[in-house]
């Protein structure tokens, strides 16, 4: 009777009462191994604390971390065909998309949103490395394009948050296209003398480095970030020489003139803040602007108008 009562009954009501432990509340530093509660590393922007190693952000985390007050209006952005190639390899294509949106809550790579940066409008667009790989393809290209157009149409700054693995090989010639048709916008842009920013993060690669993610005003890149066309094993294997320490990353692009900038996340809105003002020759703020809670918050809600240039 004691065994069924100190041994067996206790094993049973921890096994029924047992609660299912979420695998995620813990993050591990890719570099140093070191170990971040969730909350504290979604507190810090995504920093790993002792290492300031620079981890993926989403695209609403993003949006949060840069509007005033965390808030946005999101911008609607057109349908296009899913599957205009009914691409298949080791699965379907559509499945694939279907994937990455239950995983995301997203329907493409791209989100843009409309909002204020210090008092002053502006339009942000950020690239989802989680979705496919932040691959460039018909949808991206429609959102980014989109962008643009509403950041010439509303006399507004346009930054983009790059992060790519490049085209998206499921939707061939047609993710190509996208290329030539965000440089003929980003051009439009520039024809009505309003600044383009773009904040590369990490990885930027492929056929985005060689399209828009170069094309800004100003190239501002996060610490640590690979920004390349072609990988390093490759350019080793083609050139077979052993590359330089760093070759790639943000600082060594820095260093060799092709960005102009890399920023911590924690100094990236102040930074963008300020960078926009001179471009637009915009006054300081008189006072200061509400910034983003550090607890993460609801997104702006979806509205179906946005409000008129002159608000």
């Amino acid at each position: 009777m004691n065994w069924i009562s100190n041994v067996v009954r206790p094993k049973l009501n921890s096994f029924l009462n047992r609660r299912e432990v979420p695998e995620n509340l813990w993050v591990k530093c890719p570099e140093t191994g070191q170990m971040v509660f969730h909350k504290d590393l979604e507190a810090n922007l995504h920093v790993i604390p002792g290492s300031n190693y620079h981890m993926r952000m989403d695209p609403l985390a993003r949006l949060r971390s840069v509007f005033d007050g965390g808030k946005w209006y999101d911008i609607a952005l057109p349908q296009v065909v899913a599957d205009p190639l009914k691409f298949r390899d080791e699965k379907r294509y559509v499945d694939r998309l279907k994937d990455a949106r239950t995983k995301t809550g997203a329907q493409d790579a791209v989100k843009v949103g409309y909002g204020k940066l210090e008092g002053l409008p502006v339009t942000i667009a950020v690239q989802d490395f989680g979705f496919m790989g932040g691959s460039l393809g018909m949808a991206a290209g429609e959102a980014i394009v989109t962008g643009l157009e509403t950041a010439a149409s509303r006399g507004t700054p346009f930054i983009m948050f790059a992060s790519s693995g490049g085209a998206r090989m499921q939707e061939g010639i047609l993710s190509l296209m996208q290329m030539p048709r965000t440089t003929c916008a980003i051009q439009e842009l520039r024809e009505a003398k309003l600044p383009y920013i773009v904040v590369l993060t990490n990885p930027t690669t492929g056929g985005v480095t060689a399209s828009y993610a170069m094309l800004g005003d100003i190239q501002i890149a996060e610490p640590g970030a690979l920004i390349g066309f072609a990988g390093p094993r490759v350019i080793e294997q083609t050139i077979r020489e052993k590359l330089p320490e760093g070759f790639q990353r943000a600082e060594y692009l820095r260093d060799h003139g092709m960005i102009d900038l890399v920023v911590h996340r924690h100094e990236m809105r102040a930074t963008l803040g300020r960078l926009c003002r001179l471009l637009m020759r915009a006054p300081a703020p008189a006072q200061p602007v509400e910034t983003a809670p550090t607890e993460p918050a609801p997104a702006a809600p979806e509205t179906p108008a946005l409000p008129s240039p002159a608000a």
